[in-house]
């Protein structure tokens, strides 16, 4: 791998990337481009699965998941345990084809692996046991969480290899079997993941396959799927669960947020500012539990701006094999147009102050300028839409009791997050706030130990946590009559 990826051989489209189905690699009839996003440019080809690829995925995971769902979960449990050691033992190489076609720094990706293995490594020690509801002279009524069969797990563009893990582990710990999809935009770094899952895996229990749009539709619908566990946008994840819902398959959805953060004025500013930068422009604002609203109260106003604006400023932009790079590009085209579409609409609002960046940088790349707004209120696309993007509104309020109700307006709950000095103030006002996950004092925290998942447009169900292993079963009572 390291070979392939030599800086000194960036003219040459890499290839050689292949499906993992049953076991093995297979080829593709035909194959797409994966752009780098540093650049704008190609540098990979990746295999485009046909139907009839993803059937043979799908047949192959029947036939595995019968042994599979039947064995001990202490076997499972080490299978798991020796693809995280995969994983470490190849950490390089993959970070640096996870940089080539994300476009985040390599300190980044480096991370990203790193809580991948974490993440095997904790949900491989979890333990889902059936529990006893009923026990008494007459009846002892028990719950059984049983594997659902085979999982489809479409993964987005943000965090690829992270979220292909987490779904991975926690499908295979339960006994499913699974196929993943991950999006065409960064297809390749999971595609290794397939490959290193064969010598650790048996055959059928971990299938990975690329393609373009068509191959997720194909999944939603296909009859011998019990499962989709999708991440992505609210558009996209209202389509999954109407294909879906033709068979009835089970769903998880973690889908868009647009995080607000409440600083009450009892707080130090600049004793926040880089924890408030970095929940909002971590992954270059690409991640759907980052901090998109940022309600400051009027009293820290100011000082709280001009702490983020020169953050901001000051932020190591570049490519993500750039030694001291903070922030990479935005990870595609129609992304980055999407982004600088708001920035334009933004430049014409009444009394709106860009205090950094507020542009696109010159050049090749897809690169925008880490963005402070300030004085915008609701009523305008950077407030109301999840921009996706190195663009932070800078909100004023004055009464808690208001602020409480313009983070609510929103047809997103993803996460959301309270700033005091006041803790017993914070979670009173962390129970008010309509999300799935409330921080006090932080945002952008997440553990695999602890359920995380939207609630209104954010998604269905959740993942993580004894209820995500929940998720991907099917509980089933056991009633007994008890003799006399």
């Amino acid at each position: 791998m390291d070979s392939r990826l030599a800086e000194s051989r960036e003219e040459a489209l890499l290839d050689g990337f292949t499906q993992t189905i049953d076991g093995i690699g297979q080829e593709s009839a035909s194959s797409f481009d994966v752009i780098d996003p540093s650049t704008g440019r190609p540098f990979a080809r990746s295999p485009d699965a046909t139907r009839e690829q993803l059937d043979a995925a799908v047949a192959a995971a029947v036939r595995a998941q019968r042994t599979w769902g039947v064995i001990p979960v202490k076997e499972r449990r080490e299978s798991l345990l020796a693809f995280a050691g995969s994983l470490r033992e190849n950490r390089e190489p993959l970070a640096l084809l996870l940089v080539r076609e994300q476009g985040k720094p390599m300190f980044l990706a480096l991370d990203e692996i790193e809580r991948s293995v974490a993440a095997l490594e904790a949900i491989s020690s979890m333990v889902l046991a059936s529990e006893v509801l009923v026990d008494d002279a007459v009846d002892r009524i028990e719950v059984h969480y049983k594997p659902l069969g085979v999982v489809a797990a479409i993964t987005p563009w943000n965090v690829p290899l992270f979220l292909a893990v987490t779904k991975i582990a926690q499908a295979l710990l339960v006994g499913n079997t699974i196929v993943v999809k991950p999006s065409p935009f960064t297809p390749l770094t999971t595609l290794e993941l397939g490959r290193l899952a064969r010598d650790v895996l048996p055959a059928g229990v971990l299938n990975v396959i690329a393609g373009r749009d068509p191959l997720g539709n194909w999944m939603t619908d296909h009859a011998d799927i019990a499962k989709v566990s999708f991440t992505g946008s609210v558009r996209t994840g209202k389509h999954v669960m109407a294909s879906a819902s033709a068979t009835l398959k089970r769903l998880t959805l973690e889908l868009g947020g647009n995080d607000a953060a409440i600083v009450l004025p009892d707080v130090d500013p600049e004793a926040i500012a880089d924890s408030l930068f970095w929940a909002a422009f971590y992954n270059c604002g690409q991640t759907c539990m980052a901090i998109k609203r940022l309600y400051v109260h009027d009293a820290v106003y100011e000082e709280m701006c001009a702490a983020l604006a020169r953050r901001a400023r000051e932020l190591p932009v570049g490519r993500g094999t750039q030694p001291g790079v903070r922030m990479g590009p935005v990870q595609n085209r129609m992304q980055f147009d999407r982004v600088c579409d708001v920035l334009r609409d933004t430049r014409t609002l009444p009394g709106a102050r860009i205090l950094a960046g507020g542009a696109a940088r010159d050049g090749d790349g897809y690169f925008i300028e880490p963005t402070i707004v300030a004085d915008v209120v609701e009523g305008c696309r950077l407030v109301d839409e999840e921009t996706f993007g190195p663009v932070l509104p800078v909100i004023r309020f004055f009464d808690v009791e208001d602020v409480v109700e313009r983070a609510n307006a929103s047809r997103m709950g993803l996460g959301a997050s309270v700033w005091t000095q006041d803790e017993a103030r914070g979670m009173a006002i962390a129970l008010r706030l309509e999300a799935g996950t409330v921080w006090v004092n932080r945002h952008l925290n997440a553990d695999v130990r602890v359920p995380f998942g939207g609630v209104k447009e954010s998604g269905v169900g959740r993942e993580f946590g004894l209820a995500g292993l929940k998720g991907y079963t099917e509980p089933c009572v056991v009633s007994l009559r008890k003799s006399r």
